[in-house]
């Protein structure tokens, strides 16, 4: 059973997201069948409205994600719509550019990691953070593009 990836462009420039999102996502659900996600590509301003409804915090950013349900990371939610995605154009413009990226290495890298968010993984905590930060940079390689956190990217 596949997993459906629907994607709701709200900004224009996001003319590509459906394949990023269909490259990035199934990566980080490697191992799992027929999970639902939701990806919105939109801008800085909406992504600021949400981050200030869900989260208090009235700024753009660069990835949101709600998880459906409260999951432990390793879980098997097979068949289960796993929750929503929302990205920004231009956050994640401007961070590929300062950290000497291409725009498609940062978008999959984000994709991805909302979608680990998704399956339960966290980074509030220093060892959590190096377990999903290993998965996340594993993921990524694996579709050939760098480790997103090396320092030799820029």
């Amino acid at each position: 059973m596949t997993h459906v990836i629907d994607t709701v462009i709200e900004d224009d420039r996001w003319s590509d997201l459906e394949r990023l999102a269909g490259i990035a996502v199934p990566a980080a659900l490697e191992g799992l069948s027929g999970c639902e996600v939701v990806v919105l590509g939109c801008d800085d301003a909406r992504i600021a409205e949400l981050n200030a409804d869900f989260r208090g915090k009235a700024r753009p950013t660069n990835v949101l994600s709600w998880p459906s349900a409260e999951r432990e990371p390793g879980g098997r939610p097979d068949g289960e719509e796993l929750g929503d995605i929302a990205i920004a154009y231009e956050t994640c413009a401007r961070e590929a550019a300062e950290q000497g990226k291409t725009f498609e290495a940062h978008v999959i890298h984000l994709l991805i990691h909302a979608t680990l968010h998704l399956l339960g993984h966290d980074h509030e905590e220093p060892e959590e953070a190096e377990r999903m930060e290993a998965t996340e940079v594993e993921l990524v390689k694996a579709l050939g593009f760098p480790d997103p956190y090396a320092s030799d990217n820029v």
